[in-house]
């Protein structure tokens, strides 16, 4: 089926109109009519090829929401008209270890996941996202969206930055009793504020600019520290179960593994471009703290996030735009300026 999108050609090309075909649904696929797609920073490092391994044209975005058209033989979770979402992976091979555990993002088959968009699909072909105007997802990697639809917009987001921030909060135990660190109060980190706080954790949001301290208190933290502030810092070190670590720049690990208690874990979900400087090995042998990381997060899971977030009208702070406007989208993302999370009205498409 002919569909239309929006594609970058090359590295270099703006963004621009494009058909591209989706498959009709087989006996186990969901079609859906795409509403809404929220902008992640990936998005923009595949479409400029600043990470290896894009095929052009690039039609990127998993962060969707939309409506059910057609479903097919097999599917019995869902039925046309019903709300939906589709996140950062399409399929995986389904037979190794972490697929069998619901965690299909460590995907152990020959590719990994599949993701939703430039992931293989065969015969050199690659997947196209969300930036188009329908899709069509095996049943296994469609999400149930119970928000009300006038929220659609806001909860794109949850499908990437929702997830990201969701999954270390849960394996790492936030909750009651919990202290918990969010560093760099961008997409991801927004979310990480409202997640943590919704869980119960005393939340402690971490920033290098004053002017957001009150801000990032609206959002659900209990206090704000400016990383900057060695006084601050100081004020908690040795105090923290868990730092969720969202930047996505170098820089010294070493300032927050000393917040961290005896065991405490900082996860690092910010994927920079180049190395972070080494953290010394001291502060973490003398208290048996750790460094980790994690990745998005599995179908199961993502689930369990989006009923949590539904049952506690938990949506990310979007500004909508027109996907004509993605090229200045982006220009404003790689300046920091929007809060916290761009999101695609694909009516837009329809002119």
């Amino acid at each position: 089926m002919s569909t239309k999108a929006y594609a970058a050609q090359s590295p270099t090309t703006p963004f621009a109109p494009h058909a591209i075909e989706r498959r009709a649904p087989g006996p186990d696929d969901v079609a859906l009519e795409i509403l809404f797609c929220g902008v992640c920073h990936s998005d923009l490092h595949t479409a400029r090829g600043e990470w290896p391994g894009t095929q052009y044209p690039c039609v990127p975005g998993h962060e969707i929401v939309g409506k059910v058209t057609a479903v097919g033989g097999k599917v019995a979770r869902f039925k046309p008209g019903q709300l939906v979402g589709v996140g950062c992976m399409v399929d995986s091979c389904r037979t190794c270890p972490s697929c069998n555990d619901g965690l299909e993002q460590y995907c152990e088959g020959p590719v990994g996941f599949t993701g939703t968009y430039n992931g293989p699909v065969g015969g050199g072909a690659n997947t196209h996202g969300g930036y188009s105007a329908a899709i069509t997802v095996d049943q296994r990697f469609v999400l149930a969206i119970n928000h009300a639809e006038k929220d659609l917009a806001a909860v794109a987001p949850l499908l990437c930055a929702g997830i990201t921030t969701w999954s270390p909060l849960k394996h790492w135990g936030a909750g009651p009793g919990k202290k918990v660190g969010i560093v760099g109060i961008g997409g991801l980190g927004h979310m990480g504020i409202k997640l943590s706080h919704a869980l119960g954790a005393r939340t402690v949001g971490f920033t290098t600019s004053p002017g957001k301290v009150d801000e990032i208190k609206r959002l659900g933290a209990d206090d704000v520290v400016i990383s900057k502030d060695a006084a601050q810092m100081a004020a908690h070190a040795g105090s923290f179960d868990l730092i969720v670590n969202t930047v996505a720049a170098p820089h010294n690990l070493d300032a927050f593994t000393n917040l961290l208690k005896r065991d405490g874990t900082m996860v690092l979900v910010g994927a920079p471009s180049s190395p972070h400087p080494s953290p010394m090995v001291f502060p973490l042998i003398f208290r048996r703290r750790a460094i980790a990381g994690s990745l998005i997060g599995g179908i199961p899971e993502t689930q369990e996030m989006l009923d949590f977030c539904a049952k506690h009208n938990i949506v990310s702070e979007v500004e909508v735009i027109r996907m004509q406007e993605i090229e200045t989208a982006y220009e404003r993302m790689l300046k920091s300026d929007v809060k916290y999370r761009f999101s695609i009205d694909m009516a837009s498409l329809k002119s």
